[in-house]
């Protein structure tokens, strides 16, 4: 019995220690989980958008940040898209998303956040709220708020969501949100105390009622990285006047290929007209 216990002890802390040692691992790596800053297509140097007609710009955040950014102006009578990128930056891929935007002659801003290619600094939530803020700035000195449109994906729509509670603009887009990283974490990793661990949360759905402006959701019901009930909890939790998009076979990356943009001017052209109205 003695030596049983003795190994039951032995065992415990044995396990006890690898669980310490792989939270600890967890925690030290979380933002490089969480904010993936490779550049894919050489836009840390001359790098350009296939948007014909954009120019590369630098955008500098309040904390001395200097962030690279591509913007295409708008035709007359046509909206900016503010957008801000999921996990993966990548703008270099994303031609159709470009293309959709370009060919109905409405603008975008696209840019990457700090420590992602072409931009300084390093990427944290606290960060990114600064550099959409500074986004924002930069197109509102070009263009009024009622044309500027918020258009989060994936993690983006965590920032566009914390941006929308302070400014003004036509709308906020949500492609593929979360309810909060940390309701996403713990879904992958239930066996870790996420909400206690991770530096940054995002934590959109205590956020989203504070938001007043049109809202549309988007989401695949396919989607395997971020589950659609988190969409359709944010929704519920999201003020009037909003707009949700179930995306029926669409996955987490697949929702401009399979008809986004239509749902998105939809939206926007219903929106002009109740304001007229």
């Amino acid at each position: 019995m003695h030596l049983f216990r003795r190994s039951l002890l032995i065992l415990s802390v044995v396990l006890f220690v690898g669980y310490a040692v792989a939270v600890a691992v967890m925690f030290f790596m979380q933002r490089s989980l969480l904010f993936d800053t490779t550049d894919t297509g050489a836009l840390a140097s001359a790098g350009a958008l296939a948007i014909e007609g954009s120019t590369r710009i630098t955008i500098e955040t309040t904390d001395g940040e200097r962030l690279a950014g591509w913007y295409l102006p708008p035709q007359a009578g046509q909206p900016v898209f503010l957008f801000l990128h999921g996990k993966k930056g990548e703008l270099e891929r994303r031609t159709e998303r470009w293309q959709q935007i370009s060919g109905k002659g409405a603008g975008v801003l696209a840019f990457s956040y700090r420590g992602f290619p072409g931009s300084t600094g390093q990427p944290s939530e606290a960060g990114l709220a600064l550099d959409a803020q500074a986004a924002y700035d930069w197109l509102r000195a070009r263009h009024p708020a009622r044309d500027i449109v918020l258009h989060g994906f994936s993690l983006g729509t965590g920032v566009a969501v914390t941006l929308a509670t302070a400014v003004e603009a036509r709308a906020l887009i949500l492609e593929a949100p979360f309810t909060a990283i940390t309701d996403v974490a713990a879904e992958r990793y239930p066996w870790l105390p996420v909400s206690l661990l991770m530096l940054d949360q995002f934590r959109s759905s205590e956020r989203i009622n504070r938001v007043k402006m049109p809202v549309l959701i988007a989401h695949g019901d396919q989607d395997p990285t971020v589950p659609y009930a988190q969409a359709v909890r944010l929704y519920e939790n999201a003020s009037e006047p909003k707009t949700f998009v179930s995306m029926v076979g669409s996955d987490h990356n697949s929702l401009v290929r399979d008809g986004l943009y239509d749902h998105i001017w939809t939206f926007l052209s219903a929106m002009e007209q109740q304001q007229l109205h």
